[in-house]
């Protein structure tokens, strides 16, 4: 009987640690397509600011007006991009000129994202420098994939 509570009690603290460190998110738009497409399921990673790396994918909440937001689950909207480019790193030079001041490299605690389908993709080079602490974390992997049309 012990041995059942122990499993129990086990796997209820794997479980907590796992909804803590992992969220699942719902890919809206084809900004990301190919990679992923609007339908998706991703299983993303929770990320402290510093740990993003050049070319991840990103999961980050989107400025959303707040008579917006409250009409949100949870009042936030996730965007999905992919870090072009880390502080210190060079903005990409074919992005210069619209990365909010003709900066060279990405100033501290901020990511540099784009879509991976350029045509449909309101990113850095709209929005300028991401605020690191606005990402939610890394995509790790697709887990349920929108059946194509």
């Amino acid at each position: 009987m012990i041995g059942l509570a122990a499993a129990v009690a086990l796997a209820a603290v794997a479980v907590v640690w796992a909804r803590l460190r992992y969220v699942v998110v719902r890919v809206n738009g084809d900004s990301m397509a190919p990679t992923y497409r609007s339908g998706d399921l991703v299983l993303v990673r929770r990320a402290r600011p510093g740990t993003v790396r050049r070319g991840q994918v990103v999961v980050f909440a989107e400025e959303t007006p707040p008579e917006i937001a409250a009409l949100l689950p949870g009042g936030r909207s996730w965007a999905i991009k992919r870090a072009a480019a880390v502080p210190g790193d060079p903005v990409p030079a074919a992005e210069r000129a619209v990365a909010h001041g003709d900066a060279a490299r990405v100033p501290a605690a901020c990511v540099f994202v784009l879509g991976d389908n350029a045509e449909h993709s309101f990113d850095s080079r709209h929005f300028g420098f991401l605020p690191e602490g606005r990402v939610l974390g890394v995509v790790v992997r697709r887990i349920v994939e929108r059946p194509v049309p």
